[in-house]
């Protein structure tokens, strides 16, 4: 392709900003809106290699869920009782704060519970065993058995399930853009970032059409983060999700949003009637730890049959629509943020491990501060790279049985 005098002008001028963000999905936005209210002397740049919400935060179920990919009692068994009460409580945060800070009708909000519902005997017991735990936390939790599960979502087969009645949906695309929209950043859609340079404690990015300079960067980018920070290789892979919709059923009959099997499954219905499905990856693991953004027949298919074998009613809805996305998984399921190796004034957070919804709006003030205020904000201990430091505590596990966003 060949190049105009204007284009290349275009391209010589380097753009200055006091913190340059590089990411445009949930924690990339979040943490440019946070900057603009919290510092709103900053001058602020968000930079996206495509649309923004183009990755994993326009793609997922739109799920608001608390806590972390897996269940509160296996959390308190892997990470400890204050640990995993300090998750939940950060995921309480998280969902709070998009109730008092943001205006939902303009991205979906709605807030009638959601249902963890278990596949087996074994789940279930699970289940019930965090009731007491999660109550203590402040979490309003109910446990149903399994004729109440399956009566309260008109399904078929569950063992049990968990209510929590502050679980909510949104349309992640529309809360995606709206707050990129209430934040003061200048929004660079369309500028992939190809290379980070680091000089004269200034960071430098180069995208093919513009270069940017920063006193200060922040690399919400997911599982890309180490084609840009190869030191952060350890700390996120990526894994694919798929999903599809049905055309609309006649009548609501799924009133809150569904996990299931160890988060292996998942199922949402929409206002209009369309029931949104995923999951899948388990029988599939080593074929969905790929970024390659297409759709498979055998976890397509592995999706319906769950979807035709716990909700019967299904079969008779055609399928209107299939995708996937990639997620970054973390080694632990937990996210991981820290400053880059070598060079403070750049920040990264990444392995969501496809609870991105759950996190980001919260994540993106806890970057706000790290980055702005130099200094360590009181959660940071619980996502801080440096727990990996320990060799044990680096060992990859596999998550492919735990949630999408």
């Amino acid at each position: 392709m060949t190049v105009s005098i204007w284009q290349q002008a275009h391209r010589r001028r380097e753009l200055a900003y006091d913190v340059v963000v590089v990411g445009g999905g949930i924690v990339g936005c979040s943490t440019a809106y946070w900057l603009s209210r919290e510092h709103p002397s900053l001058q602020v740049a968000l930079l996206e290699a495509g649309a923004l919400g183009a990755g994993a935060s326009g793609r997922n179920a739109g799920f608001v869920l608390q806590g972390t990919h897996t269940d509160y009692h296996s959390d308190t068994r892997r990470y400890g009782t204050r640990t995993a009460r300090r998750l939940w409580a950060f995921t309480r945060a998280n969902r709070d704060l998009l109730v008092s800070e943001l205006r939902g009708t303009a991205f979906g909000w709605h807030s009638d519970g959601s249902v963890t519902a278990a596949g087996s005997d074994e789940e279930n017991e699970r289940l019930r065993a965090s009731v007491s735990a999660l109550r203590s936390a402040g979490a309003p939790v109910i446990h149903l058995d399994a004729s109440e599960t399956n009566d309260r979502l008109q399904a078929s087969g569950f063992h049990g399930g968990l209510l929590v009645t502050i679980g909510a949906t949104v349309d992640p695309l529309r809360l995606v853009h709206h707050i990129a929209e209430r934040s003061d950043a200048d929004v660079y859609a369309q500028h992939p970032v190809r290379r980070v340079l680091w000089r004269e404690q200034a960071v430098h990015l180069v995208a093919p059409t513009r270069r940017f300079r920063a006193d200060r960067v922040v690399l919400a980018v997911g599982p890309s983060l180490p084609t840009l920070i190869p030191a952060t290789s350890a700390y996120v892979r990526p894994v694919r999700a798929q999903m599809l919709a049905t055309a609309p059923a006649e009548t609501p009959r799924v009133p809150v949003p569904v996990y299931s099997h160890n988060g292996g499954f998942y199922v949402r219905q929409l206002q209009d009637g369309r029931l949104l499905a995923g999951g899948g990856r388990h029988p599939h693991r080593e074929a969905e730890a790929t970024d390659t953004d297409s759709t498979t027949p055998a976890v397509q298919a592995t999706i319906e049959r769950y979807l035709h074998t716990y909700f019967p009613w299904t079969p008779p809805l055609e399928i209107a629509q299939r995708w996937s996305g990639t997620m970054g998984f973390s080694p632990d399921g937990r996210p991981v943020v820290g400053r880059v190796p070598g060079h403070p004034e750049g920040v990264f957070a990444t392995g969501f491990t496809g609870h991105g919804m759950g996190y980001g709006f919260r994540m993106g003030r806890l970057l706000a501060t790290l980055v702005a205020d130099d200094e360590r904000p009181k959660s940071f201990d619980l996502f801080a790279a440096s727990r990996f430091e320990a060799p044990e505590a680096a060992a990859p596990h596999d998550a492919s049985q735990t949630r999408s966003e």
